[in-house]
């Protein structure tokens, strides 16, 4: 079992940025792939970014891709979301999740993680 907790969301005016920390406790975390998903009022939860266990391959959704960068630390069983040049668009709550991720193909889906954190909400204004 891990338990995932996010921090770090708020509110920003566009342009600014937000650094999302998730802190994993339970079984080792440096098994599992990570990844951050998002979910707006009114719309499905959508693929952000995505990092594999080791950290040598990193993932990301076009609509972010540039702005944001994943990272992870498993020393400190940690991993991040580092959120720049942010748009109201982004506006969503963000969640991370943990999962054991076999092919590259698998690391958008949502339904390949089996650990989620509570989520925290980031709000950009305009």
């Amino acid at each position: 079992q891990v338990q995932l907790v996010e921090s770090g969301g708020g509110s920003v005016q566009a342009g600014g940025s937000l650094r999302l920390s998730c802190a994993a406790s339970g079984r080792a975390f440096s098994r599992y792939a990570m990844g951050w998903f998002r979910q707006a009022p009114g719309k499905e939860r959508e693929f952000v970014a995505a990092i594999s266990a080791s950290g040598d391959s990193t993932y990301y959704a076009d609509s972010v891709k540039g702005r944001f960068t994943i990272s992870r630390d498993n020393a400190k069983n940690t991993g991040y979301l580092q959120m720049n040049s942010l748009k109201p668009e982004d506006t969503a709550a963000y969640y991370c999740a943990a999962g054991i991720i076999i092919g590259y193909k698998d690391y958008p889906k949502d339904t390949k993680y089996h650990y989620w954190g509570q989520g925290t909400q980031v709000t950009v204004s305009s």
